[in-house]
C-alpha cells in the first residue's frame, strides 16, 4: 500500500467560473509546487482541456485523471472520474447529447478557454456549460460506470447543487460507494442528521476554480500499488477505490 496526496475536483479556464489563468499547465504546476500526486480536471459538463492537462501533469510527474463535473436534471452535481481520457471522451460525446443549448455571455458568465498541448487558447466554448443537463441522476450514474469511471455526489456539504440540500438525503439508487465534502470538520454531523452517509467512503477535495485555491497538501487515500508504479496503474486503483472495490 501507499499514501498519495490528490485533489479530485479542479476547474480550468474551460469553466466560466474558472480564472482565465486556470490553465492545465498552470495548474499541474501549481499542483507540483504543492505536493500532490494525483490531480483531476473536473470542468463542467465538459472535458476538452483533459487531454492538454494530462500532457502537462505527466511533465511534472503527476497523475491525471480525466474528469468532469455533470450537473444533472435534477441540478445536482456529480463528479465523474475516469480511467483514461479515451473514457472521458466517450462520456462526454453522450454527455453533449444531452446539453441544454445556452449561448455563453462571457461578460456575465467568463470565458470558456479552449486550451491546446502548448498551454494556449485555441477556441472557446459557445455555449454555457454550468447549467443542467437532461440526464437524471440515475442515468448519469450509469453512463459514468459504463464508461469505467466513478460517480461521486460531490460537495455534499453544500446548498448549492449539493445532493442532500437538493434531494433531501442521499438515495439508496444509485448506489454511491463515496461521496464528497469539502469541509471534513462537517462529517459527524452530517453522518448524524444523514444515517446513510455512515458506510460511505469520504474523499475532500478543493473544487478550485483559482490557484490559490488548489488544495495544499491535499487528501490522502491509500492504494494497493507502489509509489512509483505508472500513472494508468494508479489510476486504475483509483478509480477501484472510487467504486467500492
Amino acid at each position: 500500500m501507499s499514501a498519495f496526496r490528490c485533489d479530485l475536483h479542479i476547474h480550468s479556464c474551460l469553466s466560466p467560473c474558472g480564472d482565465d489563468e486556470m490553465t492545465p499547465g498552470s495548474i499541474a504546476g501549481m499542483a507540483k509546487l504543492n505536493g500532490l500526486q494525483i490531480v483531476a480536471l473536473t470542468d463542467h459538463n465538459a472535458c476538452g482541456n483533459c487531454e492538454s492537462f494530462a500532457a502537462m501533469a505527466e511533465q511534472y510527474g503527476i497523475v491525471p485523471v480525466a474528469g468532469m463535473e455533470l450537473t444533472t436534471s435534477e441540478d445536482v452535481h456529480l463528479l465523474s472520474l475516469f480511467r483514461s481520457t479515451a473514457d472521458a471522451a466517450i462520456f462526454a460525446a453522450e454527455v453533449e447529447k444531452r446539453r441544454i443549448r445556452i449561448p455563453n455571455r462571457p461578460e456575465i458568465f467568463g470565458r470558456q478557454l479552449l486550451i491546446g498541448p502548448d498551454d494556449e487558447p485555441v477556441g472557446e466554448e459557445p455555449h454555457l456549460l454550468v447549467n443542467a443537463t437532461t440526464l437524471s441522476l440515475e442515468e448519469a450514474a450509469q453512463l459514468v460506470w459504463n464508461c469505467r469511471g466513478a460517480a461521486i455526489p460531490a460537495h455534499i456539504d453544500r446548498e448549492a447543487n449539493g445532493i442532500l440540500s437538493v434531494l433531501g438525503e442521499l438515495p439508496d439508487q444509485p448506489d454511491f460507494p463515496v461521496v464528497e465534502v469539502r469541509d471534513p470538520n462537517r462529517i459527524p454531523t452530517l453522518e448524524q442528521e444523514h444515517p446513510i452517509l455512515r458506510g460511505k467512503r469520504k474523499i475532500v477535495s478543493s473544487d478550485a476554480h483559482r490557484l490559490w485555491e488548489i488544495a495544499d497538501p491535499g487528501f490522502m487515500i491509500e492504494l494497493p500499488c507502489p509509489a512509483n508504479a505508472s500513472a494508468q496503474t494508479v489510476r486504475d486503483h483509483l478509480i477501484d477505490y472510487l467504486t467500492g472495490k
